[in-house]
């Protein structure tokens, strides 16, 4: 089982960008999907983004063409670069792990989570 912790979240103006990371500790983070979810004030988890092992990644559409995940497995650490953010982009952003290839996109597919990063985007 891995641990994962989240960083980098803050307030940005509309139209900045953010980089989110995600640590892990374990040693078969390889093996790991990586999924972003986030909530917004007032809503339920929304799907962000997933990364699979080695290759292969799936976004949201309300995200396509602004957000990138990437992975660097010899740091254990997953990151999320955020473009031309949105005001509707604020929210609680979660960095959630699950062992193997991952196609879905609901939290129950997910078994580690971290505790969220706050990212506020300001109109």
């Amino acid at each position: 089982q891995v641990q994962v912790v989240e960083s980098g979240g803050g307030l940005v103006q509309a139209g900045g960008s953010l980089r989110l990371s995600c640590a892990a500790t374990g040693p078969t983070f390889s093996r790991y999907s990586l999924g972003w979810f986030r909530q917004a004030p007032g809503a339920g988890l929304e799907w962000v983004t997933t990364i699979r092992p080695i290759s292969g990644t799936d976004y949201s559409d309300s995200v396509k063409g602004r957000f990138t995940i990437a992975r660097d497995d010899a740091k254990n650490t997953v990151y999320l670069q955020m473009n031309s953010l949105k005001p509707e982009d604020t929210a609680v952003y979660y960095c959630a792990a699950t062992q193997g290839s991952v196609y879905g996109r609901t939290t129950d597919l997910f078994d580690n989570w971290g505790q969220g990063t706050q990212v506020t985007v300001s109109s």
